[in-house]
């Protein structure tokens, strides 16, 4: 989707990135930290293309559409035609929007879903307050179909019950998710790796949220401290801790992907013994005229059988990952 090759940037000889690459799948969840001028917005703009890298190159695939929400959405709700009615400014950006699941769902359904009455729709805009404001700016970037949606600190924008949505929304969004954020609880909530940005430039991963973040820090500050007798962690030269590290952390918990995998094979599995026990039922009590008819029910058996037993041993590794919490 995007790749970023060995890029480089620094602001008055101080570097920021240094040497960082990565490629970006449609399913990423990265969180990215690091203190405040740690270069996270610039970071941003290298990605959609804003901000031009010192040295190394960006590769955008020509079907990627990047959604943004940033910090200076202010500056842009300010440029809106105050006297537009709040489902008009949304309708000029698309009336529909496509679900992952393929359902499909009008902007007005989109704007009860995020807390926006049917009487507040047909308002002028200026009747909205700031937050309602941000949160309708929100809804536009969601409604222009991106691939990739990036949210530069959107706990400073959002309110919580906004904020709560949107990690409902997060769980079912069909493409990659980039969070910058000091809000641990949200990126607890919505990623699944974790970009730090460290000092001279370093951009170092970690897999997990921030939480399992916190625990590889604890750990190698913990060695270092001499506190405990376990080696810190054997760092890939992508800056990513090796899956053979001896750090201990939390046992690893579902991820967003495997949440709704194990959700869907709750659905499923049901369906498909009910689906056997019907074709069992004719089969074996009332078995249909012409040979035809009983081989494509007696392959379908079969297929169920085998799906039953792969899918059933695939739900039980994933409830043994979310009774980890």
């Amino acid at each position: 989707m995007i790749e970023l090759t060995q890029i480089s940037k620094a602001y008055d000889d101080r570097p920021l990135i240094k040497d960082f690459t990565y490629e970006f799948s449609p399913d990423d969840r990265v969180g990215i930290i690091g203190g405040n001028g740690a270069g996270k917005s610039t970071l941003m703009n290298i990605i959609t293309g804003q901000v031009q890298p010192d040295a190394g190159k960006v590769e955008i695939g020509s079907t990627i559409h990047i959604g943004y929400f940033d910090q200076h959405s202010e500056d842009l709700i300010n440029t809106i035609n105050a006297d537009q009615r709040v489902i008009d400014y949304l309708k000029e950006t698309a009336e529909l929007v496509t679900l992952a699941d393929g359902s499909l769902i009008t902007a007005s359904q989109m704007l009860e879903r995020f807390l926006f009455p049917g009487s507040q729709q047909y308002a002028p805009i200026h009747k909205l307050s700031g937050g309602e404001k941000r949160r309708l700016f929100l809804l536009q970037v969601l409604l222009s179909a991106p691939n990739v949606l990036i949210l530069d600190e959107p706990t400073n924008d959002l309110d919580v019950q906004t904020l709560a949505v949107l990690e409902e929304y997060l769980e079912e969004f069909n493409g990659c998710v980039i969070v910058v954020s000091h809000d641990r609880y949200f990126l607890d909530r919505t990623v699944e790796t974790i970009f730090a940005l460290e000092p001279g430039g370093n951009l170092r991963q970690y897999p997990g949220n921030y939480s399992v973040y916190l625990d590889y820090k604890k750990a190698d500050s913990d060695v270092k401290s001499g506190t405990s007798d376990k080696k810190p962690e054997k760092v890939e030269p992508s800056g990513e801790p090796s899956p053979s590290s001896a750090v201990a952390t939390k046992p690893r918990k579902l991820s967003f992907k495997e949440k709704r995998e194990y959700e869907q094979l709750e659905v499923q599995i049901p369906q498909m013994e009910a689906e056997k026990a019907e074709i069992e039922k004719v089969l074996y009590g009332n078995p249909p005229d012409g040979f035809s008819e009983v081989q494509r029910l007696s392959l379908r058996l079969a297929e169920l059988d085998h799906q039953i037993e792969t899918s059933t041993d695939r739900w039980m590794e994933l409830a043994e990952l979310a009774s980890n919490g």
